[in-house]
């Protein structure tokens, strides 16, 4: 039985970037890309969720992902989301992703009609993938956002027989327990990438080795360290360097996820601009105090020690 090749370490998905009117900042990509090739990570997730893919045309998708596929230049790997609620928009974001070179494609589901089946969402993913026929494809799997809970063992188990490229999954969700089910899949035929930044830990212990989140932009040496303290057995300075990230993803619950970490970003160099409607930045007060508190929780101290 074949197996496919496994990522090790952590991709960063990236944060869109807009200039002072509204429009993609394309040429804020190569500082970030550098940003994030210092970082010490294995690859770039582009127009996922904190790239806010959703929110942009399939042209500005096509030339955000243009960019950066020159300026990452083959350092490290490149993912391309190409999901999108209309499969022809899809299709035409995955040929594309292909002719430039992308390493790998993902596209989540469909998410204002949604799928009404297992088989139904693999047909789907398969009409995609089979747009950009050389090139691995992962499902991306995040049901608190597509509101599409489904069986991912049965979702494999008809995946390997439609999708020839099919590699494996992002897996963003807090299931455990189905998630190691996934790596445990025809002893381990698939590579399952974990979404939680800030379940990292617990999902090492389950047989992770490789993540994609959006932390791992500006904090990636941090989730590096406690990656290498686990594998090094020294579980308990794992657990406790683990803590200080699982503080920080306290508050962007409490303030927002991508208003917080578009905060952050600015905070050490890399001003986004303003994202898309309907998300918006946090106001002045919040700002100020979401740097206090991170200032207190000691995570901004960990920040600045591994620019």
């Amino acid at each position: 039985m074949e197996k496919k090749h496994k990522i090790k370490g952590l991709i960063a998905a990236a944060f869109a970037n807009y200039d002072q009117v509204g429009n993609i900042d394309l040429d804020g990509i190569p500082a970030m890309t550098e940003h994030l090739v210092r970082q010490g990570l294995r690859g770039i997730f582009i127009c996922g969720t904190n790239g806010e893919g959703p929110s942009l045309s399939t042209a500005e998708r096509m030339a955000v992902a243009e960019r950066y596929i020159k300026a990452i230049d083959g350092r490290i790997l490149s993912f391309v989301h190409v999901g999108h609620s209309s499969i022809a928009e899809a299709k035409r974001l995955a040929a594309h992703a292909e002719s430039i070179g992308a390493d790998y494609i993902s596209a989540v589901s469909a998410f204002y009609f949604k799928p009404s089946s297992v088989e139904n969402l693999v047909d789907a993913m398969a009409a995609i993938a089979a747009a950009a026929p050389n090139t691995p494809f992962y499902y991306y799997h995040i049901p608190a956002v597509t509101g599409l809970q489904i069986d991912m063992l049965h979702f494999l188990a008809l995946a390997e027989q439609k999708i020839p490229t099919f590699h494996g999954i992002k897996y963003t969700a807090a299931t455990l327990h189905e998630y190691q089910a996934c790596l445990q899949y025809k002893e381990g035929k698939y590579d399952i990438l974990f979404g939680y930044d800030e379940l990292l830990l617990p999902a090492l212990a389950v047989g992770a080795t490789g993540a994609i989140g959006s932390t791992y932009n500006y904090a990636a040496p941090l989730y590096l360290e406690v990656i290498r303290r686990f594998e090094a057995g020294a579980h308990e300075a794992a657990r406790n360097l683990h803590f200080e990230a699982v503080e920080m993803v306290q508050l962007l619950v409490k303030y927002g996820p991508i208003p917080v970490q578009r905060a952050i970003m600015k905070k050490i160099g890399l001003d986004l601009g303003q994202p898309r409607l309907p998300l918006t930045l946090l106001d002045e007060d919040n700002e100020q105090q979401l740097m206090t508190e991170l200032e207190q929780s000691k995570f901004l101290d960990h920040v600045a020690l591994y620019q």
